[in-house]
């Protein structure tokens, strides 16, 4: 029996401050926006990114 592959889908974490592009991520589709603490290079401190789709 084969198994289906998962669907992933490519996803910027962009900060809420600058509005940069500064990570992107892999992860499944469905379920809540990601909001994270990341490091911002421009602010040279950390901040919170949110999830943006492509």
């Amino acid at each position: 029996m084969a198994k289906g592959k998962k669907k992933v889908e490519t996803v910027f974490m962009v900060c809420e401050e600058t509005g940069d592009h500064n990570y992107t991520l892999r992860r499944k589709s469905g379920g809540e926006k990601l909001k994270l603490n990341k490091y911002s290079p421009r602010l040279r401190r950390i901040s919170v990114h949110v999830e943006k789709k492509k």
